[in-house]
């Protein structure tokens, strides 16, 4: 099993494998193939570890992954809401940032749904 940013990489083909890695998608997990001359088709298992080695160092080189990615992108919703613009606020109180409507669904971001007491209906006259 091939470890490479931290992360233990499953027995599949070397293109899909490295996608388990955060940060690395399938047209990244290509281009690296592409880089480092190795077969996407060939499985992780089979590959020598200078192979491994070279992945690691073209990862390492290049892109932004694991760890350090997840800190820059915590790092950029919390710069919005230290500044205090419109992202950051719907941020801090857990709505929908894009736009969505709230009136209805947005339940993942707004949590399971909080009964409130309804009006009583008033006596009607006769």
């Amino acid at each position: 099993m091939a470890r490479i940013a931290g992360v233990d990489l499953p027995n599949k083909h070397v293109c899909v494998g490295l996608t388990y890695i955060y940060g690395i998608g399938v047209p990244s997990a290509a281009a690296i193939c592409d880089k480092t001359g190795i077969d996407p088709d060939r499985m992780l298992n089979e590959l020598a570890p200078e192979d491994v080695n070279e992945l690691r160092r073209v990862i390492e080189s290049d892109y932004v992954v694991e760890g350090s990615l997840r800190t820059e992108a915590s790092l950029n919703v919390k710069r919005l809401m230290d500044i205090g613009c419109y992202r950051g606020i719907r941020h801090r109180r857990g709505l929908p940032v894009r736009g969505q409507r709230t009136r209805t669904n947005a339940r993942a971001r707004k949590g399971s749904k909080k009964t409130v007491a309804g009006k009583k209906k008033a006596p009607t006259a006769k």
